[in-house]
């Protein structure tokens, strides 16, 4: 991880970081869970998006050549910007905790405070609370009305829900459940584990430009980088998602899995989907796009609660796997 490779490769060192980064992470884990989302005012993603908007207004008024061009270019900017910002926070912990540079946060902060501030700064990359509630909160409205619940999935979707019927309401809570468990958990966890805050910042980056700018029509060339972008980063961990829901789910057979993963016109987002189909035995579709599982029954309330326990898994499953893989990181450094 990164903050393996800002320090010198004695042992002693790579212990004490790898075991910070390791504390906070579940720290950070720990605080999403408990409390969920920090105010928008001091929350890094929705600066991010209030960038990505600002950058997007004239974007898709250019020609396709120079939309392509300022696309990438806004988003190589932005992506700079957040990773610089992260680094340099991250070296500071580094050096402060190895106690290389007392000066640089304070004399003899304690590690454990160095911690909390590193568990602090990851979290707003994690949403994994806001996800489970408001899938929630789809089919407590649900209960109440179609009209509601189709209210409720229009603020977790971008699709069209005016004409979905209850059980395509429900099906589309369930996709964006298993969809968003890797945009907002798993991929930032990965990251992190990797290459450290850098890695989890520049992440949720790419995948909020994705959210915001990959469209077809007409944002067809200016979002072309930003899709690419975030396929490219999201390739490994949406298929580790898929296989922590399959063990969770006590296996799934990998041809079916492949197969169905691949009928999504999007190279990532079709695995944890497909995983969730198959795990609850649900036909999972977008209506005039795809159908996964077509075998499988139609969802119903109770599978929609099966499918927040099973996420609930995952996430335990992820901060448990993230404890062998940060001592192989640690010690191929070494």
């Amino acid at each position: 991880m990164l903050l393996a490779l800002s320090a010198p490769h004695d042992p002693m060192g790579l212990a004490v970081l790898a075991a910070g980064s390791l504390l906070a992470l579940w720290l950070a884990l720990g605080f999403d869970w408990r409390w969920g989302e920090p105010a928008a005012a001091w929350h890094p993603v929705v600066w991010m998006g209030r960038y990505l908007g600002a950058c997007g207004k004239h974007l898709t008024a250019w020609p396709p050549a120079a939309a392509f061009a300022g696309g990438a270019l806004a988003w190589c900017a932005g992506a700079a910007a957040v990773g610089g910002l992260a680094f340099g926070l991250q070296w500071l912990f580094v050096r402060q905790l190895l106690r290389l540079d007392i000066a640089a946060v304070g004399d003899g902060l304690p590690g454990a405070a160095l911690v909390l501030l590193l568990a602090l700064l990851l979290k707003p990359l994690l949403a994994w609370r806001m996800l489970r509630d408001e899938v929630q909160a789809v089919e407590a409205a649900l209960q109440t009305s179609l009209a509601a619940g189709r209210e409720r999935l229009s603020w977790l979707v971008s699709r069209d829900v005016s004409q979905l019927t209850e059980g395509e309401v429900r099906e589309s809570a369930i996709e964006s459940l298993a969809e968003n468990l890797n945009d907002s958990v798993v991929a930032p966890v990965f990251w992190f584990v990797l290459l450290g805050l850098p890695g989890a910042a520049v992440y949720r980056f790419a995948n909020t430009a994705d959210a915001m700018w990959g469209y077809r029509g007409e944002w067809e060339w200016a979002g072309k980088w930003a899709a690419r972008a975030d396929d490219v980063l999201s390739w490994l961990p949406a298929r580790l998602t898929a296989w922590l829901l399959a063990g969770v789910a006590r296996g799934l057979p990998t041809g079916a899995l492949r197969r169905e993963a691949a009928k999504t016109p999007s190279p990532n987002s079709g695995w944890p989907m497909a995983a969730m189909a198959l795990a609850l035995g649900v036909s999972l579709r977008k209506p005039g796009v795809y159908v996964l599982n077509k075998a499988g029954r139609a969802a119903q309330g109770a599978d929609t609660l099966q499918a927040l326990r099973m996420a609930s898994k995952v996430v335990m499953a992820l901060a448990a796997c993230a404890l062998p893989a940060t001592v192989l990181i640690a010690f191929g450094v070494a």
